[in-house]
């Protein structure tokens, strides 16, 4: 087995799905403390979807870096999704169940009125549920991941204190004199940058499971906020990178072989606890 990983591990294409991998488990680690304290844990579902319509209709329009568009759509919908549902007055839960299922359908119908590809559901299955292939990951999507993921873990750091705020009391953080609804757009933006890069390794119907599955994880370990961040990140990072070798050695799809290792490590972090609380 060691030996088959050492054979994978000189290809490059490897080498950039674990990078890729890892930086996405990072940066999706450090806002899904702040999404499930803040009862949006779905919202990662549902900006994935609102990708998956924006995805087929660059699909459709042959768009050579389909990020171009999909990126500020979903950019555009995750406002809309934080901010939108309380000035029309509708409930965040509501609002993302109607954002998410819209754009899931018309995606869906754009792809079948619009076939750019004669496997049409093997299309459609890969961007669901991740690539069953590793070697779609090009080196201008692991240069864009780095960056992107440099910056992100940069504006996080550096409003970390106004993000500790807005996630436990909007009310309190306002009238201390923080700009809540400034900081919910940054908050909005990474998580649409998040999704956008998720894509490609994880599908559009398993992102949300890579979010939130770190977070509750390290919850059930820790009480602090600080402490929960950065549990959830060790945490996000292993899965990620265990999930990705076993995927390789197994020949997996890699999205549902990290979200499984996620899934089995909150089952651990679940038995530590609940021994903990016993004894």
């Amino acid at each position: 087995m060691l030996e088959t990983l050492e054979l994978y591990l000189e290809y490059p294409f490897v080498i950039h799905a674990l990078i890729v991998g890892v930086l996405i488990a990072l940066c999706s680690s450090l806002l899904g403390v702040t999404l499930v304290l803040k009862r949006f844990s779905l919202i990662g579902d549902g900006l994935a979807h609102v990708a998956f319509g924006a995805l087929c209709v660059a699909t459709v329009l042959n768009f050579a870096n389909k990020m171009l568009l999909t990126l500020p759509v979903t950019i555009i919908c995750a406002i809309l999704i934080l901010r939108g549902g309380q000035k029309v007055k509708i409930k965040g839960d509501a609002v993302i169940a109607m954002i998410s299922v819209g754009s899931l359908a018309f995606g869906y119908l754009i792809m079948n009125i619009f076939a750019a590809s004669s496997n049409l559901s093997g299309d459609v299955c890969a961007t669901l549920f991740g690539s069953t292939s590793i070697l779609t990951l090009t080196e201008q999507e692991v240069f864009l991941s780095v960056i992107l993921s440099i910056l992100m873990v940069a504006a996080f750091i550096i409003f970390y204190n106004k993000i500790f705020a807005v996630t436990f009391d909007e009310d309190f953080a306002r009238a201390a004199g923080l700009n809540v609804d400034f900081y919910n757009l940054i908050i909005s933006v990474v998580i649409a940058i998040i999704i956008v890069l998720s894509m490609n390794l994880v599908g559009s119907l398993l992102i949300s499971a890579f979010i939130i599955f770190p977070a509750l994880s390290a919850m059930k370990l820790f009480k602090t906020f600080r402490a929960v961040t950065i549990c959830s990140v060790i945490l996000s990072v292993i899965c990620a990178f265990a999930g990705i070798i076993a995927s390789i050695l197994a020949g997996t799809p890699v999205g549902s072989t990290i979200v499984a290792v996620d899934a089995l490590a909150f089952g651990i972090c679940l038995a530590i606890n609940e021994f903990g609380s016993a004894s």
